[in-house]
């Protein structure tokens, strides 16, 4: 009997493929695997920061592998442009629908045993429900940098999303976010050689 091949792997190592931001012109591209990493690295920071400053039982290892994973379906989906995602009610709620049934078509390309492992990464646990918006708030954190570094450039396409976003972060009211923005969102003001003077 032959042995099945799975494609899970291979499928995620597509996430290079998918560039964001389809619709604005960029100075610099973005594919869903770099801003991934990056939402991966706030995502834990953020959980650390609740560990360590407000003393919440977060587990920051699951926060840095729901960043990871919190875009895949983009994979079979596309990068969705916000506007039109968000654009009413029943678009949002079909796009769901869509998200789930690609997160499902993904996960069935893992084998049988294995695939429990990875369900949670997935879809979003009510054991989960803090770590799942501090990795919200690292996307916006993430979409907000992007839109920094563009304005950095002289390119004046992201001005308007860079205040949508921070309005949006600001909304989410959480005290990790404040203590990032405080401590560490400054710093990528800076050049890189103030951000060199600026170590220790």
């Amino acid at each position: 009997m032959e042995e099945k091949i799975y494609s899970f792997g291979a499928m995620m190592s597509r996430m290079k493929y998918i560039d964001r931001w389809a619709l604005m012109r960029n100075s610099t591209k973005e594919n869903i695997s770099e801003h991934s990493l990056e939402v991966a690295m706030l995502a834990h920071l953020l959980a650390v920061i609740g560990k360590v400053r407000f003393g919440r039982e977060l587990d920051s290892n699951k926060a840095a592998l729901l960043g990871i994973y919190h875009d895949t379906t983009e994979i079979i989906t596309g990068d969705m442009p916000t506007p039109i995602k968000y654009y009413s009610v029943e678009m949002r709620d079909t796009f769901k629908e869509i998200e789930d049934l690609a997160a499902v078509q993904l996960l069935d390309m893992l084998p049988e045993d294995i695939r429990k492992e990875y369900e949670d990464l997935f879809f979003a646990r009510e054991k989960d429900e803090y770590i799942w918006k501090l990795v919200k708030a690292a996307d916006k954190i993430s979409a907000l940098i992007k839109c920094v570094e563009e304005e950095k450039t002289g390119n004046t396409e992201f001005v308007n999303a860079k205040k949508l976003t921070r309005k949006a972060i600001d909304d989410m009211g959480l005290e990790e976010v404040d203590v990032f923005f405080k401590d560490f969102f400054p710093a990528y003001l800076m050049t890189l050689d103030e951000l060199q003077g600026n170590a220790g």
